[in-house]
């Protein structure tokens, strides 16, 4: 399918947008309609580029936020303050705009409803993204396999997909937040970083033998996934996807 081909045989698309979403101060939900689309794999990214009217190019990554039964191609962006692509998308696209996109690309950070085994998903902010990729396709495809999802933000306010991803923990996706810097009046769940403590509370255990989707900024990614192995999951089960904190 579209996404296991070379990233030389992909080319570049119009997309049109049909919807933008706020989802919390800081990110929003632009959705395109993307003629000729293929479909994608739960977890795969595009390519987005813009163009200067000088001809100056700038191109960045996104995760694809969507299920892939959607029609639509939904892609969530943080804005970041020193971003050349972010602070475009979040402030400046309107409905009825199109940018260009190529993909989908990867094939390792994806996820079927094929895999019969638990699977464990561990997102730091906007890492959220292709992990909710997976949580979709698990709800659409009415699937039986031990899903949980373990969520780091900041705050109560910064919780990305905050009223969908509580229909979905209805809908057989167990889900937990950790909140690290500020709590809500009341709060009983988390509140602290992500570690092997907190890991092995939520997370199936190794002799499961889950696979494990870690997505998020390159530090959480890092001590996440080696608190993982520390608890004894095997590295190869454990599948990462990182961002550095600047360049969006």
């Amino acid at each position: 399918m579209a996404g296991t081909a070379l990233l030389g045989r992909l080319t570049w698309q119009l997309a049109d947008v049909v919807d933008i979403v706020a989802e919390t101060p800081s990110v929003k939900t632009i959705a395109f309609d993307v003629p000729g689309w293929r479909g994608h794999r739960a977890g795969q990214h595009v390519d987005v580029r813009l163009t200067a009217e000088d001809g100056y190019q700038a191109e960045r990554s996104y995760s694809i936020g969507s299920a892939p039964d959607s029609s639509r191609v939904e892609l969530t962006v943080e804005r970041l303050g020193d971003g050349e692509v972010s602070p475009y998308l979040t402030e400046e696209l309107r409905t009825g705009d199109q940018i260009e996109l190529r993909g989908p690309v990867g094939g390792y950070f994806v996820w079927e409803p094929s895999q019969y085994e638990p699977v464990l998903l561990v997102g730091g902010g906007s890492g959220i993204v292709p992990l909710m990729a997976m949580a979709r396709h698990h709800a659409a495809t009415g699937s039986d396999v031990d899903m949980r999802l373990l969520y780091s933000s900041r705050g109560w306010d910064e919780i990305i997909y905050r009223d969908e991803l509580e229909r979905l923990s209805a809908n057989g996706v167990t889900l937990v937040h950790t909140l690290t810097r500020s709590r809500p009046p009341g709060w009983a769940g988390y509140a602290r970083r992500v570690d092997a403590e907190l890991l092995a509370e939520v997370g199936p255990s190794p002799s499961e033998r889950p696979t494990i989707y870690v997505c998020g900024p390159t530090p959480f990614v890092e001590a996440v996934a080696q608190a993982l192995v520390h608890l004894g999951h095997e590295p190869e089960r454990v599948r990462t996807e990182r961002f550095g904190p600047t360049g969006g």
